[in-house]
């Protein structure tokens, strides 16, 4: 049984999206150990609660310093001692020395075509603001591997999603939301927990 944390900094829909996937059996193999936020307020902690699951809050604001958060927060994560991390609309840079205790095993979704509209800068309603200021056709989602880049690690897997002449961040990030994220960050995470992905030469393998 694969043992996953998430985190979070907001609503938590693709922590639902998981959730719902293990519940039909679309993800097996799989529990939700923890749910961790830098946002005490995110609802996020409020769908783990309803299902019994730990909820932390470890946030930058609570430290003195970066240095401070990224050793408690590490040391969080590995209290859990998780077999994969997920960063499920996670707003803080993940620790270097987490990820190179936890190599290919912290995946994030990020809501463009990566490379695309990702970096230092682009999150949330941001990236859907500036898909619709470039005029872009075609956006989508990714899921990937983390590294110690900004959205540089090896690529999972992508959806192509299509925009409308007449949407607005808001019903841009909805339909990215419903048509990509919630099918590939679900998806990802029973190809891990089922041994159907390998990283080889940087790049992600189907086995």
């Amino acid at each position: 049984m694969l043992r996953a944390a998430v985190c979070v900094s907001g609503g938590g829909t693709n922590l639902q999206a998981i959730l719902d996937s293990i519940d039909v059996g679309a993800v097996t193999n799989t529990e939700i150990v923890a749910v961790i936020s830098n946002n005490r307020g995110a609802k996020a902690l409020a769908r783990a609660e309803s299902r019994g699951i730990l909820g932390l809050v470890v946030s930058p604001k609570d430290y003195p310093d970066r240095e401070a958060f990224n050793e408690a927060f590490t040391e969080k994560l590995c209290g859990l001692a998780p077999d994969l991390i997920v960063l499920a609309g996670f707003l803080v840079k993940i620790p270097p020395q987490l990820v190179t205790r936890f190599g290919n095993r912290i995946v994030n979704i990020h809501p463009s075509l990566i490379p695309s509209f990702c970096g230092v800068g682009y999150y949330g309603l941001k990236v859907h603001e500036k898909v619709l200021e470039r005029g872009v056709k075609i956006t989508g989602a990714t899921v990937h591997f983390v590294n110690e880049g900004m959205d540089e690690g090896p690529i999972i897997s992508q959806q192509a999603v299509r925009v409308e002449e007449d949407d607005t961040p808001e019903t841009l990030q909805r339909r990215v939301m419903e048509q990509a994220e919630w099918i590939l960050l679900p998806k990802a995470i029973d190809d891990i927990a089922n041994g159907r992905l390998a990283v080889v030469d940087g790049k992600v393998r189907r086995v």
